[in-house]
């Protein structure tokens, strides 16, 4: 659903750059067949977007049409900006890298106010390079979670001592100045909490795990809160 989503957003999107558009075009930019494009053009047109044209001749949207603005207020247009500031900094550089895009596409269809004020917002979350350890395992973690890829841990705890641990990722967790990797650790078969700035090597390992009811982050979240609540 939401690829057939984005798809319709596009046509419209091409369909307002041109004077006429044919299918053949569309399912070209589009990498769909033509009978598609039809189905498409035909559910727009009963949704109330003014396609103008027919198959084989091509398409275009009748003047004056356009799509309503995304409609966020001034606060939660400031509250997007700082979140994807807050997650730059504190982030790997492939999230990093997707929220400079995904920032753009935002201040891009925001009505003029809400932009000039999001951009103007006075917090900020410079980057002191207080985590650069931390920042550079980011991705490989968040890949291995993504992939839910075991991972080979080198640690030194609070104390200073050294182990090894293969582990099962679960989450990540930011809590102010660390970030924190949640576990199946495979040793102690419990679940266990890693400082970033604490693993001295993470090696992703050829191996793959399934999340079961009893190994899973919703289990520990519940035992978690179970916790703090006696």
């Amino acid at each position: 659903m939401s690829r057939r989503a984005d798809r319709l957003f596009q046509i419209v999107q091409i369909l307002r750059g041109r004077r006429l558009t044919t299918a053949a075009l569309l399912a070209e930019r589009l990498g769909v067949s033509e009978r598609t494009i039809y189905r498409d053009i035909r559910d727009l047109s009963i949704s109330g977007v003014p396609v103008e044209g027919e198959a084989g001749s091509g398409y275009r949207l009748m003047d004056g049409f356009d799509l309503p603005p995304l409609m966020l207020t001034t606060h939660e247009s400031e509250a997007l900006i700082v979140a994807i500031r807050l997650l730059k900094t504190w982030g790997g550089e492939m999230l990093s890298q997707s929220l400079e895009s995904a920032q753009e596409k935002i201040l891009a269809i925001l009505p003029e106010e809400s932009r000039r004020k999001a951009e103007q917002t006075r917090i900020f979350a410079p980057d002191l390079g207080l985590q650069s350890h931390s920042r550079s395992v980011f991705d490989q973690i968040h890949h291995a979670i993504s992939g839910q890829q075991v991972l080979a841990l080198h640690y030194r705890d609070e104390s200073g001592q050294l182990s090894w641990r293969n582990v099962q990722p679960l989450g990540l967790f930011f809590w102010g100045e660390h970030w924190l990797l949640v576990t199946w650790c495979e040793r102690r078969e419990d679940y266990r909490c890693f400082r970033l700035d604490r693993c001295l090597n993470i090696t992703t390992l050829d191996r793959r795990f399934s999340e079961r009811a009893d190994r899973s982050l919703s289990d520990f979240l519940r035992k978690v809160k179970r916790v703090e609540t006696h």
